[in-house]
């Protein structure tokens, strides 16, 4: 069979097109054939290929634009072309096709909306006998479930614009249909159509597409000729999707059968509740396993060890098996009732059973499941991290810590022991053979609740960390991917006036890049099995990450990295002379002495700090960098000592300028410097020189670089998988996110008490992007109720101008205020508003917790947070409380979402 492609694209000397053919799918990627194309104008590109093709198969390809051998720009490959061989008698196939750029409305093509919201299925596509064919196809992502699509023309084979003889087209891939005509029965080689949609659930009722009549010229035909065109994208003047939901982390859910912690049957039940107000959504934090120290400070959810493996604390024990042994039964059973009676979790005492009950069961009845089909196919699936990791765990339990540089033996991971901790009958398998077993079972669960979440229309959202643990399973099998030299955070913000230190190893992008980015990808990817949209956690990262040293512990000695460092001379030609050791160097006098430490300024001199000359100090070599004075005062905890331990960190980040990380001959102004004592010494002139500077650096410097910088990376996971691509784009935001962001269609997270705009305390609803998450806490910050009684003139002042009301704010915060907020949130255009459970529940007194403080997730300013909060009330009396849930589904249909 003859096939030949055709496109019109305009390109440029040296570029040329490649026409590539999808033959198969290995490891998450696609595999090709590559066919250069021809032309003779730079425009029209065409290629003729051989291939025997069976009737009633189908051929998915993309296009893309090379220089040389280098790929330049290729097709959004989240949808390919596809090529349905739908005619018996085919011998010749032309085809003519469009480029395809990542469309305004990619959003449409999602797994969350097209597999979730609309659960509209391809159908199979009929053969035809014609000895002439001509295939139309055109997307129309705007279809819901109950929608079909027709076309009808002039022509009395297109119904001769009679509605009642419109053709019937097909859905043959995701939001595209086609429709293949009789060439022998075209009176006309000239095709004047259009397309409109048929609802069954509105008594068939008719929207006609939102265009101008469309024409299609055909060519002289012969026997044997199938004819197919790509058309335009159809519009129909219908209304956006605008979806609500709930954000609840799963170790926060509470049911009458979980075990002290939400687990993935809690979820289940969530989605159930979700579904039963009308909600379409449901969001949860990072659910990868944590566990390094196997105590509270686990519980931070953003530091995985592993970016694959799924926390052991999920796991819905109810759904397993029951203990054969009835005395070890009724002990867990009483354990249970005892846990979850609790108001917050127990973090130590919650894994500690879970983990027990999990090794008894497995010596019952794991020789059963692991010599299961499912779990064969499950450990070729997963060979490839699920065998490191296993031993990564087992190493760490053996050895009493997850600090790899100090095992005895396996620093690194071997790949050469892989075969016999693959082969069952190995003693190295069975060893961490418990491993498998217990992540067998969490996915199983996990893609059993998104299976439901899917059958009920619900989005199951997951949460992908920045960052992953120094200490993990990533960086013991692939260090080349990490700055161990480095900690990831974030700069100063309203989190804390200090930045935020998360101890994470940075990435070694050089690396990733050179690879394709291939453990991004595969990390996508296997989120993609679980879920239909996905948050970026500091999307900000993928720009630039703010680095900082080892040696420190607080943020303020970071910088961007990567990012454009000063020199001298650049620094001088801003008028400000450059004196390196002054500017580089903590700038400690006596006169700060005295106003950090007062009375215990005389202590601080003789012990922490060694004179130099005239006024001027410096930290002794004992105490010189923050981790050398955190390890000096471990354990003291008397508020001298905090105060004293304090001052030190603050006196070693005094400093104008910090030197680059990579290049001694670099320099960065120190973020927030303004409040510092060197930036209080200066002369106004010398400020207002250095302010110039330093607002160039940070806001206009970098922003080119940092697009591109992005560009190398976002790309290749955006359209790693069909996943609906959400970002939490806050803090210190430069203007080139908000262009990739929108290159990209990645959905911003918008939050009224945190406008982008500088201008304005409040942002205004009416102006969110539709392309958006519209919400008004996260779990990094108070919910609305504490918000509202953090700061009184500010409750004002947002109740005056943006709730439009006179008179003083009530305190603390009634339902019917609360409700009001909601409700507004909701009608903003936002595509997505996601509101957090306790946020909901805010708007109804008699549900509420008692104590707004009890609800807060996180405090990012404390770095040892427990996260422990749950639901005070369970989900069974969520299902039943009618007043509430009918006041959920009131605001929604109010909003029209």
């Amino acid at each position: 069979m003859n096939i030949q492609f055709n496109i019109n694209y305009q390109t440029y000397y040296g570029q040329e097109l490649v026409l590539s053919i999808i033959t198969g799918r290995h490891n998450g990627v696609n595999e090709t054939s590559q066919y250069r194309m021809h032309t003779l104008d730079g425009y029209h590109w065409s290629v003729e290929v051989r291939k025997d093709v069976k009737p009633g198969t189908q051929m998915d390809y993309f296009y893309s634009v090379l220089r040389g051998d280098n790929e330049e720009r290729k097709e959004w490959s989240v949808m390919c072309h596809r090529l349905n061989f739908d005619a018996e008698r085919g011998l010749n196939y032309c085809v003519y096709d469009h480029w395809n750029d990542i469309p305004e409305d990619s959003y449409l093509y999602s797994s969350a909306i097209a597999d979730c919201v609309v659960g509209k299925k391809q159908e199979k596509v009929k053969l035809n006998n014609f000895n002439k064919s001509v295939t139309l196809k055109v997307r129309a992502p705007q279809l819901r479930a109950e929608d079909q699509l027709f076309l009808i023309g002039a022509e009395p084979a297109l119904g001769a614009w009679n509605e009642k003889k419109a053709l019937k087209m097909t859905q043959h891939n995701i939001n595209e249909w086609m429709v293949t005509l009789d060439g022998a029965k075209l009176a006309s080689s000239r095709l004047e159509v259009k397309f409109f949609i048929k609802n069954k659930a509105d008594n068939d009722a008719i929207v006609w597409e939102y265009s101008d009549n469309r024409i299609v010229e055909l060519p002289a035909m012969d026997e044997g000729d199938v004819m197919v065109y790509e058309l335009d994208e159809a519009f129909f003047p219908l209304p956006a999707v605008r979806i609500a939901g709930t954000l609840v982390p799963v170790f926060s859910l509470r049911s009458e059968s979980s075990f002290g912690i939400g687990d993935f049957g809690d979820l289940k039940k969530m989605v159930d509740w979700v579904s039963l107000t009308q909600q379409r959504a449901l969001q949860i934090l990072p659910i990868n396993d944590t566990t390094i120290t196997h105590t509270w400070t686990d519980s931070y959810p953003y530091s995985c060890i592993s970016i694959f493996a799924l926390h052991p604390q999920y796991v819905d024990l109810n759904a397993l098996p029951t203990l054969k042994d009835k005395e070890q039964r009724d002990k867990f059973e009483a354990l249970r009732k005892e846990l979850n009676a609790l108001p917050q979790i127990d973090y130590e005492r919650v894994n500690d059973a879970k983990t027990e009950y999990l090794r008894l069961l497995f010596e019952q009845e794991g020789q059963k499941v692991l010599t299961s089909d499912a779990f064969k196919a499950f450990f070729i699936e997963t060979e490839s991290w699920l065998v490191p990791y296993a031993q990564y765990c087992y190493m760490r339990d053996k050895n009493g810590t997850a600090d790899f540089s100090r095992w005895s033996d396996h620093n690194q991971w071997d790949e050469a022991e892989r075969k016999q901790l693959s082969s069952p009958k190995e003693k190295a398998y069975k060893e961490v053979a418990f491993f498998y077993y217990v992540q067998y079972i969490l996915s199983s669960q996990l893609k059993a609740v998104h299976e439901y979440a899917q059958a009920h229309k619900v989005i199951l959202k997951g949460d992908i960390p920045i960052g992953v643990n120094r200490y993990g399973c990533d960086v013991w099998t692939q260090p080349r991917y990490f700055n161990l030299n480095g900690q990831a955070g974030a700069p100063p913000d309203d989190f804390s006036v200090n930045g935020q230190n998360w101890g994470f190893p940075t990435y070694n992008w050089e690396e990733m890049i050179s690879d394709g980015c291939k453990w991004w990808i595969r990390r996508f990817q296997n989120m993609s099995k679980y879920f239909d949209a996905y948050r970026i956690d500091h999307v900000l990262g993928f720009f630039r990450i703010w680095e900082i040293p080892i040696s420190s512990v607080h943020g303020l000695l970071g910088q961007f990295a990567p990012s454009l460092g000063m020199s001298r001379e650049e620094i001088e030609g801003y008028g400000l002379h450059w004196q390196e050791e002054l500017f580089t160097e903590p700038f400690i006098t006596d006169w700060i002495l005295d106003r950090v430490f007062r009375e215990h300024a005389d202590e601080v001199r003789q012990k922490y700090v060694e004179h130099i000359w005239g006024d001027r100090y410096k930290m002794r070599p004992a105490f010189d960098t923050q981790r050398k004075v955190e390890k000096a005062f471990a354990g003291k905890t008397s508020d001298t000592d905090v105060w004293i331990r304090d001052g030190l960190y603050s006196l070693i980040s005094d400093v104008l300028f910090v030197r680059d990380h990579k290049d001694p001959n670099r320099f960065h102004p120190r973020i927030s410097v303004q409040f510092a004592f060197i930036y209080e010494s200066l002369y106004d002139s010398d400020k207002a020189v250095f302010n110039r500077l330093y607002n160039d650096y940070y806001y206009r410097r970098n922003n080119q670089f940092w697009y591109q910088e992005a560009m190398k990376k976002l790309p290749k996971l955006v359209n790693a998988t069909r996943m609906l691509v959400c970002a939490e784009d806050l803090g210190m935001v430069p203007d080139c996110v908000a262009w990739v962001m929108n290159e990209l269609r990645i959905l911003s997270l918008e939050i009224q008490s945190m406008p982008k705009d500088p201008h304005v305390r409040f942002g205004h609803l009416g102006q969110n992007p539709y392309r958006s998450v519209s919400t008004i806490s996260t779990h990094d910050m108070a919910t609305l109720r504490q918000w509202w009684d953090e700061d009184w003139a500010r409750a004002q002042d947002y109740f005056n101008s943006m709730l439009h009301r006179g008179g003083p704010a009530p305190h603390p915060l009634p339902g019917w205020l609360a409700r009001d907020i909601v409700s507004r949130h909701l009608t903003s255009p936002s595509m997505l508003c996601i509101l957090g459970i306790q946020d909901w529940m805010s708007i109804d007194e008699t549900l509420r917790l008692a104590d707004p403080d009890a609800e807060r997730i996180n405090i990012p300013a404390n770095p040892k947070h427990y996260w422990r909060y749950r639901m005070h009330v369970s989900i069974e009396e969520l299902m039943k409380n009618k007043d509430f849930n009918g006041q959920v589904i009131d605001l929604i249909n109010q909003a029209g979402r």
